[in-house]
């Protein structure tokens, strides 16, 4: 073995000339790779939270950044506010309801029960309201109505004369015709027996003649 030959290769290498066999280190190339990678991982966190802190500083991402976003609803129309300009118009247009002896009632007996007819209207006349013509109904109703009765007027006294009136009948048939004056006509059917109780027909009465309450102003806050 020569002197120059390195301890540990057992003779297998011969050294020749001035160059000598390069001894590397079997882990350098694993530290080396891993560093790399390492280092690249750095470079793209650091690129990431860069663009993050440009977009939130630029408002890109409001919602992100600040929390939920209202949506603005300045523009929306105030509905409850209109609704209830809507009412209070039809309630001041609306007519308002005649007192039981500002209207005049013809009562007619369309049944084969005889004297109904007087009897009704004396009860009427009792409770206030004016009694006009007092008989027997037309061939037109006579022994056709088959309900309690009919409550029939011009369309003028359908939202007036009529509804109170239908409060001393209970389940009446309201119907309107070409007639021009104010008078209405009650005619009796089959199933009429009686009228409604005279406490019965004042509460009813009192209901449909109480006023309703004014609309509450909208305070125009709107709930987005």
């Amino acid at each position: 073995m020569s002197m120059l030959t390195p301890p540990g290769m057992g003779g297998e290498y011969r050294i020749t000339g001035d160059k000598y066999p390069r001894m590397r280190r079997t882990g350098g190339r694993r530290r080396l790779v891993l560093a790399i990678i390492a280092s690249a991982a750095a470079v793209g966190l650091i690129g990431w939270g860069t663009l993050q802190l440009i977009h939130v500083f630029s408002g890109g991402d409001k919602a992100s950044a600040t929390g939920p976003v209202t949506p603005d609803c300045a523009d929306e129309p105030d509905k409850p506010a209109a609704e209830d300009k809507t009412k209070a118009g039809t309630k001041a247009a609306a007519k308002p309801l005649p007192k039981p002896g500002q209207i005049t009632v013809n009562v007619f007996n369309a049944t084969p029960r005889g004297g109904l007819a007087k009897k009704t209207a004396d009860e009427l006349k009792k409770r206030g309201f004016a009694i006009g013509e007092v008989g027997n109904a037309t061939k037109q109703f006579d022994k056709k109505v088959k309900g309690t009765g009919i409550l029939l007027g011009a369309k003028a006294a359908a939202g007036t004369a009529l509804p109170v009136l239908g409060t001393q009948l209970v389940g009446a048939e309201h119907r309107t015709d070409t007639r021009e004056g104010d008078e209405v006509d009650l005619i009796l059917g089959t199933r009429f027996k009686d009228l409604a109780k005279k406490e019965d027909a004042d509460k009813a009465l009192a209901e449909l003649t109480k006023p309703e309450p004014a609309p509450k102003p909208s305070s125009g806050a709107k709930n987005c």
